[in-house]
């Protein structure tokens, strides 16, 4: 049984087995388990969930108005992960473009920077998502 964290993005895509073969061939990601009669499947990355469910097209309370890609406008996933530069690898390999190239990033958080290593990708259907490494922390120089 898969203990389901707190907060699980459910994404509607438009063709779920070209999202899984992005999701788990390209990046990674494990199906903890499918429903096919659903055309849905849920997903796992280095403790991060992520829920995908194919368009059926019908009016649903699941729908806050009409699909128009890109899907998830205004919205980006931000899922840390052990090595953003071997995905990187594994994006450029199946044909993908980073939407913004690896960089070495700096948050503040109060007196304490916390680092990692970013970058930014789309997926199939254009939700926008950001992989990031960890890089440590640091104090704040005065």
């Amino acid at each position: 049984m898969v203990v389901m964290n707190a907060l699980v993005p459910e994404l509607i895509v438009a063709d779920l087995a070209r999202s899984l073969h992005f999701y788990c061939e390209v990046l990674g990601f494990t199906v903890e388990y499918q429903r096919p009669e659903h055309l849905f499947a849920f997903l796992s990355f280095h403790g991060s969930q992520l829920m995908l469910e194919q368009d059926d097209h019908e009016e649903s309370a699941w729908r806050v108005g009409p699909l128009e890609p890109p899907f998830g406008r205004g919205m980006n996933l931000s899922i840390k992960c052990p090595d953003a530069q071997g995905l990187i690898v594994n994006l450029q390999a199946a044909g993908h473009t980073l939407r913004k190239p690896l960089e070495e990033r700096w948050y503040r958080s109060n007196d304490v920077l916390f680092g990692e290593r970013n970058f930014l990708v789309l997926d199939p259907d254009g939700y926008l998502l950001r992989f990031a490494d960890d890089l440590g922390t640091k104090a704040v120089e005065a």
